[in-house]
């Protein structure tokens, strides 16, 4: 077997540790760029989402490197996503690629029993000892709860540190290093110096950033090439940015979904504007604009594919709870054909807009 899955954010460092202590070969797709979506656009349904077209593009890339095994999560609840391994597995096969995938779904969707095997057909392929394949899972969840941390804190401490770009530079250079880590263990400890290292940079406590929520569709939220690098463009203006949604966020509310412990605070923030989930993510989306408001956060941004309906039900919410908390929330979409141009043309007039109501409030306008 040699494995690839497709690139979302931080994943591949998690999977990549996983692998690694598991001693199975495998081949990480190459970081998101115009080729991948080009070939996953030329091959995909042309009215189908984003995030589809960038993951084929992914698979193309790698199989070509020689993997025949395809590992990705599952659907959260009834949107597109869930059926993205079929339409997926029947395109590859249409296309001559004899592949097998490995879908790791929700265990209240499958089972928990389902979900173990489907797990143990992944380090079935694996000569490690019993013990050594649980040390590789528990690494493989450390690494990524680390790289999550690291990537909240340099996002977050961008509005405040004294030396322009340290954060943006300390992150890149995290990212780089991992993937030169050859074992589970010397990925641990490069992550808890990265760590370390932003959690000792240089700030200034009486600077007064503005703070912004991203929200929205989990892949288009975490996987930067889908959404123009915007948490790096916020870091470049000197915006705070906060995401709720992360690949150890996924993690952890898969856990505890079946015991219907997952997302508490969020479901609890949604529940006066969406009280019932509705697939995707939109319940998160809702629930994370209201948190961000309470918080104390200048705005939100929601970022979701073209076409993407849980996200359209969210973006009819949002105008209510923007006005029942004076909270300016603005919606992008995204897809193969919007330009950057444009887009950031927006970000930057949103974020005059949070400037000038933060002047007016404390000129008493």
């Amino acid at each position: 077997m040699k494995a690839t899955f497709p690139h979302m954010g931080n994943v591949y460092i998690g999977v990549k540790t996983l692998l690694d202590g598991l001693g199975i070969d495998y081949v990480i797709p190459q970081k998101n760029n115009k080729t991948s979506l080009d070939i996953g656009s030329l091959y995909s349904p042309e009215e189908i989402c984003l995030p589809f077209k960038i993951m084929i593009g992914n698979y193309i890339q790698a199989i070509e490197q020689g993997a025949d095994t395809i590992i990705i999560p599952g659907s959260c609840g009834p949107c597109r996503f869930g059926e993205y391994c079929e339409l997926q597995m029947n395109l590859l096969k249409s296309m001559g690629y004899d592949l097998n995938f490995i879908v790791l779904d929700y265990p209240k969707d499958i089972g928990i029993e389902e979900l173990i095997k489907r797990i143990t057909k992944i380090s079935s392929n694996s000569t490690k000892t019993t013990l050594e394949k649980f040390k590789a899972l528990y690494d493989a969840l450390l690494a990524m709860k680390l790289i999550d941390k690291i990537e909240e804190l340099s996002h977050f401490y961008a509005g405040f540190e004294r030396n322009k770009g340290e954060c943006k530079s300390i992150l890149n250079d995290c990212k780089n290093e991992a993937m030169k880590c050859l074992s589970s263990e010397e990925m641990i400890h490069l992550l808890k110096h990265y760590k370390e290292k932003i959690n000792h940079i240089a700030v200034d406590i009486n600077k007064n950033p503005l703070k912004i929520a991203i929200i929205g569709e989990i892949y288009t939220v975490i996987e930067p090439y889908s959404n123009f690098y915007i948490e790096d463009k916020l870091m470049d203006y000197g915006v705070s940015t906060k995401r709720g949604l992360t690949p150890s966020w996924w993690v952890k509310n898969t856990i505890l979904s079946p015991f219907k412990l997952n997302s508490l605070n969020i479901k609890r923030n949604a529940k006066p504007y969406l009280s019932i989930e509705i697939g995707g993510h939109a319940l998160e989306c809702v629930g994370e604009a209201v948190t961000a408001c309470k918080e104390g956060f200048d705005g939100a941004i929601q970022i979701f594919p073209m076409g993407c309906m849980p996200e359209i039900v969210s973006k009819s919410i949002l105008p209510t709870i923007s006005k029942d908390n004076d909270f300016p929330i603005m919606s992008l979409v995204v897809d193969d054909m919007t330009g950057e141009a444009g887009y950031i043309t927006r970000i930057e007039a949103f974020i005059d807009l949070l400037e000038r109501r933060r002047d007016n409030v404390l000129s008493g306008c």
